[in-house]
C-alpha cells in the first residue's frame, strides 16, 4: 500500500492527512514563510501559495489540498537583516525536511512529496555481530565506475552496487558491510567548479534525506527522485540478500552554505541565526574547516540529525552510520566537546538504532577536537592512533633504520594496537570500541603508502598545498612508479604486513575500496576533487594485483574462521575463560617478554599466543609471529602452551597464500625472512 512517508516526528517537513498536505517548518528568526506550490511543467513558475503561521516551538505551518504524492513545492522566507540573519524573500528555499529534492540549475532546486510503494520482498536486515564485521570503504561511483562487467549505463550507479558482479567481488574477498562515502544530497563548492573540478567526496551537504541524484542512472533520474530513492532501496535489498550491510558516512556537522559569503539554498535562508554556530556579529564558528558549523546546542538541529537517521534506518533500511567529524555534534552551547549531549543521548535511548551500527570520526579542527575514546560506549570510533603506529612500526621505522641505523619504536606499541587499543578505547565495548584502518578515503591508499615518501597533490589545482604531510609512508628506496623489481616486491611485502596486521588485531577491521587490489592514485593523497580513473577502483588487474586479493581474500576467511583472531573481549595474561581471550607476549627467543624487551626500541620481533575456548569446551589458539627489521631472525617457537605443534597458516613473505600447511614442534627454531608476518595454528 502506498503512504506518505511521514516528516519529522510526524511535524516538521510534509505530511498528508485525509487529502490534505500540510507543512510544518522550524524558524524562530523569520517574520514570514510561505509555500510555494510550483508548476509541475515548469517549476520557474508558482501555481498556488499559502502564507505559513508561527505557532508553539517557532514552527509554522500551513495546508494545502495540492500539497500532495508527487507535488513539487519550495519555500520562501523573509525577517530581519542583522549581521546574524541571511533573509532573501526572492529565493526559492530547500525544505530541510524535503524526503525529494530535485535540481534545475546551480542555483535552483526544488521539493517533490515523496510516497513511499518498495517491495522489500521479505528480505531483512544481515545483523551482523560487531566482531564479525569487516568494513569496506567505498565511494558509491567510484566503486563500479570501472567494472566492464557492468551494462555501460549502470556503471557508477547505485543500481551498480547491487548488481550481481559487485556483490560477487564483496562476498569473495570477504567483507561484511560496504560504508559508502556520502550520499546525502550535496553540492561542489564554487572554487572547485571554477577550476574544472567537482567534490567528489561529497562531504558537502545540502539536504539529509534526499539520496544525491548524480549517482543514480540516467533512466531514474529522469523519472525523478521516487525512482532514484528507488534504485538505491533495490541496492541495499540486494546487498541485505547477500549478507552484506550497508553503512552510511553521514555529514550533519555542517552543510553546503559555507561561512560568510557563501549561497543560500535551505537553512540559511530559514535561520541563519539558529541553524548555524556565530557570534553576534555574524561570524561563523568554524569547528569543521568548511565555513560553517550546525549548531548543535539548539533542539531543532537535535532533532533534525534524529529524524533524518530514523528515516534511513527505517525507509532505507541501512544498518549503521559513521559520522563525520563528530566532536561537532556533541559540542554544547559553549562549544565545547559534552559527551552526555543530548544528540548522543537520543541515539542511545532511541530503540529504531537498537541494532544499527554507529560509528564516530571522533575528532573536529575546532578547540579541544580531538575526542578519541571519549564517546559513549555504546559508539565506535575511528583509532587514527593505531593508523598512524601501525604505519610507523612498518614503514616510518624501518625507512629511519635504514638511513640512520636505528629504529624509533620497539614492539611495545604495536603489541598495544593489535590488543584492541586499551590505552585509550576502554570500556564495555572492549577491543569493538574502536574501528582499526591503515588507510581511508582521506589520505594515501595503500600501494601508495608503501611508494612514496611524499605528496603528489599538483593535479588538485593548489599547487600541492593540500593534503596531509604527516604520512608516516616509506617509498622503499625509489619514489613512485618505475621502481626496480627488487623494490615492488618489497612494497607488496610491505602492504600485506599492514594489512595482515589489521585483520589479526582485536578490533573492527575497515579497508579502503581498491586496497585490496593494490589501486594506485599516483600519490595523490587527498583526491577529494577526483572524480577520473586516478580515483575509480580498477577493475583491469595486473597478475600482481590478482595475487594480492586472493592474499586479502585468503586473511579476511582467516579472521572468519577463528574467533581467537576476532576477539569480543581485552585478553587475559593468565587463562581463556568466556569472552576473555588468554594472550601471551614472547620474544625471539621463545621466552615472556620482560620489561627490557618492552622498553628496547631495537626490540623488534614479538610472538603473540592466544587461545580461544569454544562453546563446544574446545580452543582455538593462534600464534602470530612478527618481525619488523630489515634482517632475517631466527625465532624460536615457546614450548609449556599445550601445543606440541604449530601450524604454519600465511607467510607475508609469500606473494600468495600457501598450498600445504607446514608445521613444526614447539620448541623448533623457524627463520624470519626480513620484515615479515607468520601465523602458525596450534595443534
Amino acid at each position: 500500500m502506498s503512504s506518505i512517508i511521514a516528516a519529522g516526528q510526524g511535524q516538521l517537513g510534509v505530511t498528508i492527512e485525509n487529502g490534505i498536505g500540510t507543512i510544518r517548518v522550524y524558524s524562530e528568526t523569520a517574520t514570514f514563510i510561505e509555500l510555494c506550490i510550483l508548476n509541475s511543467d515548469d517549476p520557474r513558475t508558482v501555481a498556488a501559495s499559502v502564507e505559513l503561521q508561527a505557532g508553539a516551538d517557532h514552527i509554522w505551518s500551513g495546508s494545502h489540498p495540492k500539497l500532495i504524492a508527487g507535488a513539487k513545492y519550495a519555500l520562501r522566507a523573509d525577517g530581519p537583516d542583522g549581521p546574524r540573519d541571511g533573509f532573501n524573500n526572492a529565493l526559492f528555499l530547500i525544505d530541510p525536511y524535503a524526503r525529494g529534492v530535485i535540481r534545475e540549475s546551480a542555483r535552483e532546486y526544488h521539493c517533490q512529496v515523496i510516497a513511499s510503494d518498495f517491495d522489500w520482498q521479505g528480505v531483512e536486515k544481515p545483523n551482523t555481530a560487531l566482531e564479525q564485521t569487516i568494513i569496506y570503504e567505498a565511494h558509491p561511483r567510484g566503486l563500479t565506475r570501472g567494472n566492464q562487467d557492468l551494462p555501460d549505463e549502470l556503471r557508477g550507479t547505485y543500481a551498480a552496487l547491487g548488481h550481481h558482479s559487485t556483490i560477487a567481488h564483496l562476498k569473495n574477498i570477504g567483507v561484511t558491510a560496504v560504508e559508502l562515502l556520502p550520499i546525502h544530497m550535496f553540492i561542489s563548492e564554487p572554487r572547485l567548479m571554477n577550476m574544472g573540478l567537482i567534490n567528489y567526496w561529497g562531504y558537502n551537504t545540502i539536504n539529509f534525506f534526499m539520496p544525491h541524484p548524480r549517482y543514480a542512472s540516467r533512466n531514474a533520474i529522469q523519472a525523478g527522485p521516487t525512482a532514484i530513492i528507488d534504485e538505491l532501496k533495490t541496492s541495499i535489498r540486494e546487498l541485505h540478500r547477500n549478507g552484506i550491510e550497508v553503512i552510511l558516512d553521514v555529514v550533519y556537522n555542517h552543510t553546503a552554505e559555507g561561512g560568510g559569503g557563501g549561497l543560500t539554498y535551505s537553512f540559511r535562508g530559514l535561520d541563519n541565526s539558529n541553524y548555524y554556530r556565530q557570534d553576534d556579529n555574524g561570524h561563523y564558528h568554524d569547528t569543521t574547516g568548511c565555513g560553517n558549523s550546525l549548531n548543535f546546542a539548539n533542539p531543532q538541529v537535535v532533532a533534525l540529525t534524529i529524524e533524518s537517521l530514523r528515516y534511513w534506518t527505517e525507509e532505507m533500511q541501512v544498518d549503521g552510520f559513521r559520522f563525520d567529524l563528530a566532536t561537532t555534534l556533541a559540542r554544547d552551547a559553549s562549544n565545547t566537546f559534552d559527551p552526555g549531549h543530548p544528540l548522543l543521548r537520543a541515539i542511545v535511548d532511541d530503540p529504531i538504532f537498537a541494532n544499527s551500527k554507529m560509528i564516530m570520526e571522533p575528532w573536529d579542527v575546532g578547540l579541544g577536537g580531538w575526542q578519541t575514546g571519549n564517546f559513549p560506549d555504546r559508539f565506535a570510533e575511528w583509532n587514527d592512533r593505531y593508523r598512524d603506529s601501525i604505519r610507523k612500526f612498518w614503514l616510518s621505522d624501518v625507512a629511519n633504520a635504514r638511513n640512520s641505523g636505528q629504529h624509533w619504536n620497539g614492539v611495545a606499541d604495536l603489541a598495544t594496537r593489535l590488543s584492541g587499543s586499551r590505552d585509550i578505547i576502554d570500556g564495555p565495548s572492549g577491543p569493538l570500541g574502536g574501528v582499526n584502518f591503515i588507510t581511508a578515503h582521506d589520505g594515501f591508499c595503500l600501494r601508495d603508502l608503501v611508494s612514496y615518501d611524499t605528496k603528489h597533490n599538483q593535479v588538485n589545482g593548489e599547487s600541492n598545498r593540500d593534503g596531509t604531510n604527516g604520512n608516516h609512508s616509506f617509498n622503499h628506496g625509489h619514489e613512485g612508479a618505475g621502481a626496480p623489481q627488487e623494490v615492488r616486491v618489497a612494497r607488496r611485502k610491505a602492504a600485506r604486513n599492514l594489512m595482515a596486521t589489521m585483520m589479526f588485531s582485536a578490533g573492527i577491521p575497515m579497508v579502503t575500496a581498491g586496497d585490496e587490489r593494490l589501486k594506485t592514485q599516483n600519490g595523490n593523497n587527498n583526491a577529494y576533487c577526483q572524480d577520473t580513473v586516478l580515483s575509480w577502483v580498477n577493475w583491469d588487474l595486473e597478475q600482481h594485483e590478482i595475487e594480492f586479493e586472493e592474499t586479502f581474500a585468503y586473511l579476511t576467511k582467516l579472521r572468519h574462521g577463528n574467533p581467537v583472531l576476532r576477539p569480543k573481549a581485552f585478553g587475559d595474561f593468565n587463562i581463556a575463560s568466556g569472552d576473555q581471550d588468554l594472550v601471551k607476549w614472547y620474544n625471539a627467543d621463545g621466552e615472556i617478554m620482560t620489561g627490557e624487551d618492552w622498553q628496547n626500541t631495537e626490540c623488534r620481533t614479538i610472538s603473540r599466543f592466544t587461545e580461544h575456548l569454544l562453546p563446544d569446551g574446545g580452543k582455538n589458539a593462534m600464534l602470530l609471529v612478527i618481525h619488523g627489521a630489515e634482517t632475517a631472525q631466527v625465532v624460536r617457537l615457546p614450548e609449556g602452551l599445550g601445543a606440541d605443534d604449530f601450524e604454519l597458516l600465511w607467510n607475508s613473505a609469500d606473494e600468495v597464500p600457501p598450498a600445504e600447511m607446514a608445521k613444526f614442534s614447539a620448541g623448533a627454531e623457524i627463520t624470519m625472512s626480513h620484515t615479515s608476518i607468520q601465523l602458525f595454528r596450534a595443534v
